[in-house]
Formats: structure tokens, sequence, C-alpha cells
């Protein structure tokens, strides 16, 4: 049996919504005896995934399973060494810079108020 991280893309539809699309990308791990298998599993997890539910506004909001977008097999790794790597393209290259350093910013406040 291997060890897979999946990445898998769903939709976030919210009900009555006037907001952009929202997408959530989650990075899980499933062990499978292949790479195909582990490609079927992580579909089947993703439709597992999928809820209907009502938000503090009373709205519905719908996690919809999209589908299975990377399968890496995972190894034995040395500190530092990457797991995982993506390229973003962009016309606003500040706009995306500023967008990762808040990213990173809310890490490290998360990390202090436990602290």
């Amino acid at each position: 049996m291997n060890s897979y991280i999946v990445k898998l893309v769903f939709n976030i539809n919210i009900e009555e919504g006037l907001h952009r699309s929202q997408f959530d990308e989650q990075t899980i791990l499933i062990n499978a005896s292949s790479l195909e298998d582990a490609f079927y599993k992580a579909k089947t997890q993703g439709k597992i995934l999928e809820e209907k539910f009502s938000n503090d506004k009373d709205q519905s909001v719908e996690w919809k399973f999209i589908d299975v977008v990377d399968v890496f097999e995972l190894r034995s790794y040395k500190n530092g060494e990457p797991l995982y790597s993506t390229t973003h393209e962009t016309h606003d290259t500040s706009s995306f810079i500023d967008y990762i350093h808040h990213r990173s910013q809310i890490i490290q406040t998360k990390l202090l108020s436990f602290a």
C-alpha cells in the first residue's frame, strides 16, 4: 500500500449569493495500491465530502465536488525537499504578492495566539 497526496477542488455555492464564485482546494492523503487506485479513491472521497447546510444568515450553502486535479505519490522526503509545486499566472503581480503576504500574516497571527 502506498500513500498519495491528492488535491480536490470544490465549488462553494451560496443561495442568493451576490458574491464572486468561490472554489476550495483541499489536499488530502490517500492510501492506495496504485496511482490509478488513488485517483478513483480520491474521486469517491470528494463526493463524500460534498455537503449542503444553512449558514448563519439562513442561506443554503452547497459544497459541490468538481474533480481531482493532482495526484502525487508520497515517498520518503528529506527536510526542506519540496512536496508540491504549482505555478500561478496573473496580470496584477503586486496584488498577488500582497495576497501571499496576507496569507502568511494570518498564519503568523494564529501561531502567536496559541503561544
